[in-house]
């Protein structure tokens, strides 16, 4: 017989998503913790927003790239984690195209590195990408909302956009006008 209701042990909210970018350009850069938080967002004015979620954690980043023909397409992703306390598993997630066939590269972090468990928006990297222009990358993340703290404001300014409603941005943190990996059509994106 259980004396009493049992306890609850979390209210948070978690979301899992797959997120698709083609890049307009080639993008080789570090993907931050931050951008991934920005990725998804509400206006809290017309040039100021917040992610709507604390916390992210990366499952898997998954690439395509088909090359233009006679020439090779060459798809990469590390988890280098090359901030103190932010170990990745520093291999490096590879493929190269051959003749019609795309790169394609499914690379998942190391479990119980960085990458792997939930992180707070900050600039330390989740993974380092690098991927040809015309290529298709999908992220694979678990967004978490635990009921403390307050929201966290997006690291760079949003245009024209309208209060309280909710947009996506670039993989890059960047809005969709000087992004390099923007959102797909068909969502509203800023």
């Amino acid at each position: 017989m259980i004396p009493h209701p049992p306890p609850i042990h979390d209210y948070s909210i978690v979301h899992e998503r797959r997120l698709r970018f083609v890049t307009n350009a080639a993008l080789n850069q570090s993907i931050s913790f931050q951008n991934l938080l920005d990725l998804l967002l509400m206006a809290t004015s017309a040039t100021t927003g917040a992610d709507l979620f604390q916390a992210v954690r990366v499952k898997a980043v998954e690439c395509w790239s088909t090359p233009a023909l006679g020439s090779v397409a060459t798809v990469q992703v590390v988890y280098d984690g090359n901030v103190a306390g932010m170990i990745g598993d520093q291999r490096i997630h590879t493929d190269s195209s051959m003749g019609i066939e795309p790169a394609h590269v499914l690379a998942r972090p190391a479990p119980r590195s960085g990458a792997a468990l939930f992180q707070e928006s900050s600039a330390n990297p989740a993974f380092y990408i690098d991927v040809p222009q015309g290529s298709v990358i999908d992220v694979l993340l678990s967004f978490k909302q635990p009921m403390l703290g307050s929201a966290v404001g997006t690291q760079n300014p949003l245009v024209a956009a309208t209060t309280g409603a909710l947009y996506a941005r670039g993989l890059d943190g960047l809005g969709i006008a000087t992004s390099k990996a923007p959102p797909p059509g068909g969502i509203s994106a800023i």
